[in-house]
């Protein structure tokens, strides 16, 4: 399998399909790489000659933000949320969500699992 910003990608698969296994690049950034490393027709990955793997490795490299520096940018960016106090920051601190979706009915995973309330036992009065 070939290594590619640290990742191994997949050889079976297309060479766009591929490339969107590495965090921080889609489908239309994989286009847009393949583009730029001149490879036509869309190969799978096991077709594809050892310089064209290096030209995209290069281009990852160079021009993309990807895996360990895409996750550290965007803790930093959340963390700084968080420090300045914003609402954005209040509502990351508090794990509810953050962009203004209703959370009386839904927001499950970000608040708790529903638990079962059971109701009041009825006692018999015996004789």
């Amino acid at each position: 399998m070939p290594i590619v910003a640290g990742v191994n990608i997949p050889d079976n698969k297309r060479a766009e399909i591929s490339l969107c296994g590495i965090f921080g690049i889609g489908l239309h950034q994989a286009k847009d790489i393949l583009a730029k490393a001149n490879i036509i027709d869309n190969p799978r990955v096991k077709d594809l000659s050892d310089d064209d793997l290096t030209r995209i490795r290069e281009i990852v490299d160079r021009e993309k933000t990807v895996e360990g520096d895409l996750r550290r940018e965007r803790n930093m960016n959340i963390r700084r949320l968080i420090d300045i106090g914003s609402y954005r920051g209040l509502r990351h601190r508090r794990s509810l969500p953050v962009r203004g979706q209703r959370t009386k009915t839904n927001a499950r995973s970000k608040r708790a699992k529903k638990r079962a309330i059971g109701g009041k036992r009825h006692t018999v009065a015996r004789k």
